[in-house]
């Protein structure tokens, strides 16, 4: 594990802890990796009207946002549920996927014939699914939403 993933799932895992959940009881922690390093989190929010309630990985999309980050490399999200992995809800993914694929990034990798090749990045970005413990699973965005909708269907991309 990197420093920076470490740094990701402990921040996350810090994250749960700030959770605001009377109702369900079902804390949830998530933090993003932009681009450029910087680690935003967010938690989730109940409301008595439960529609109203917001996740905890669109909380840390919505700070992300409004603090001026448009790219995204990755996302760590845990709960308290110790024996096994839990993924964003249906609602964060598809928060995630527009989000990502309307601020794709690029890197520069070499092929095996030494030829500067340039990868995009948009669904692919790595989610790791966290358990309490610090353990966690890697996985992608286009693991947990395949098929997705995006501004691409609506010519946005």
């Amino acid at each position: 594990m990197t420093d920076k993933v470490k740094e990701l799932v402990s921040k996350c895992l810090q994250a749960r802890d700030m959770a605001y959940c009377p109702y369900s009881r079902f804390p949830v922690g998530a933090a993003i990796l932009t681009a450029d390093g910087a680690i935003i989190t967010g938690c989730n929010v109940e409301n008595a009207s439960y529609g109203l309630t917001v996740c905890a990985e669109r909380t840390a999309v919505q700070r992300a946002v409004a603090e001026g980050h448009r790219q995204f490399a990755a996302i760590a999200v845990t709960c308290d549920i110790k024996d096994r992995f839990v993924g964003p809800c249906g609602a964060c993914r598809q928060v995630l996927m527009e989000i990502v694929t309307g601020a794709m990034f690029q890197c520069q990798t070499m092929t095996p014939g030494n030829k500067i090749q340039k990868k995009s990045f948009g669904s692919e970005w790595i989610v790791y699914l966290t358990k309490p413990d610090g353990s966690y699973k890697e996985t992608s965005l286009s693991e947990l939403l395949p098929l997705a909708f995006s501004p691409a269907h609506l010519g946005k991309n």
